[in-house]
């Protein structure tokens, strides 16, 4: 069969895209991983295409949805779906959504200096400015979307996330250098309403400061529900990246100081010890492992990501929304699939000496 030469073209150009789209696949790094790669990196070809695929994904607003692989090559169909749900996919700052394509973006620009890439990162920042609620705290999602969503969020290191962006902004670090003096200026507003809140949300019990819970009211500042399984309670996950965040404040004031003094002797207090996390392999489990808890007097400190906020037990719950005490009580898919006992505190045990030498903390 004889081609024309106009199909025979468009058969050129779309096989020289397929080439291209796999030659780009296999040096592209996973989207996981995007905020690790060398310095050098962000300037090149590859890099700057991601970027833009990064603006493409952005909305309106300027913020982001989750939970997206932002690195493929889209064709024309695939960026016109792309832009058609930003019309609907709702913008967060939830699982590093919005800060991720913040941190990338800002790597690409301070590497290539192109325009687009600064604009769009302006329009990002004023999206988490504007997210603010006036008490100091951040909702997950915004647009504000209703139920547990609305509460203030450490979970997932998301309130965090974005204070550390803000804080690196109104401290002209890099690679948020270029940023101007008004938005700077909102900045540091902004990162001290959220340390107000901080500090007035960390979880008192008989009379003792401890740590944090994932969530809080909005209204109350109590310790909030989010989902089943995520009950009120202390966080020794949530609260480890609050703690590394209050510690590198320079030169704390006594209310920093109390908090983290508190805090870290909670994780003291709060350890698990005689026992370690295992992944027991079994060929008959749907993921072909199971998590499994095992008496080991060798193993490093674990914590639990929840405590009981009356005993401080650790709590595991699964979807029913039933407290129990073991992580061998909960279902299968909740036991493989979320993250219930880890060694959260160790990074906060360890960090916690040399803050205490520089700022001679009693």
């Amino acid at each position: 069969m004889q081609l024309n030469s106009r199909y025979f073209y468009m058969l050129l150009a779309t096989l020289a895209m397929a080439f291209t789209s796999i030659e780009a696949q296999q040096n592209s790094p996973n989207w996981r991983n995007i905020l690790r790669q060398p310095a050098e990196w962000y300037g090149s070809q590859e890099a700057i295409r991601i970027a833009d695929n990064v603006l493409l994904y952005q909305h309106k607003n300027g913020g982001w949805g989750k939970n997206i692989d932002m690195t493929p090559v889209l064709d024309a169909e695939a960026q016109a779906k792309v832009m058609a749900e930003t019309k609907t996919v709702q913008t967060t700052i939830d699982n590093g959504a919005t800060t991720i394509q913040l941190n990338y973006l800002a790597r690409v620009y301070q590497t290539t200096h192109i325009e687009r890439f600064k604009d769009s990162i302006l329009r990002g920042l004023d999206y988490l400015l504007d997210a603010q609620y006036e008490n100091g705290g951040w909702p997950q999602f915004y647009p504000i979307r209703k139920g547990y969503y609305q509460h203030i969020t450490y979970n997932d290191g998301a309130m965090i996330n974005t204070m550390t962006i803000l804080r690196d902004v109104a401290q002209t670090k890099e690679p948020y250098t270029f940023v101007d003096q008004p938005r700077r200026n909102r900045a540091e507003t902004a990162i001290q309403k959220g340390l107000d809140i901080i500090l007035k949300t960390q979880i008192t019990v008989n009379g003792k400061l401890t740590a944090w819970c994932a969530q809080h009211d909005r209204e109350t500042l109590l310790p909030a529900k989010a989902r089943a399984y995520e009950l009120p309670s202390i966080s020794g996950g949530e609260s480890a990246g609050i703690v590394m965040y209050l510690m590198d404040i320079d030169h704390p004031d006594d209310r920093v100081i109390r908090a983290i003094e508190h805090a870290v002797a909670w994780y003291e207090q709060s350890k698990i010890t005689g026992v370690a996390l295992i992944e027991k392999k079994d060929a008959s489990l749907k993921k072909g492992y199971d998590r499994v808890v095992v008496k080991d007097p060798n193993a490093s400190p674990l914590w639990g990501r929840f405590y009981e906020i009356e005993t401080n037990r650790p709590i595991f719950v699964g979807r029913d929304g039933v407290i129990k005490y073991s992580l061998a009580e909960i279902e299968y898919e909740r036991r493989v699939g979320y993250s219930y006992i880890r060694d959260y505190g160790s990074k906060v045990l360890a960090a916690y000496p040399a803050w205490k030498k520089k700022w001679n903390s009693k």
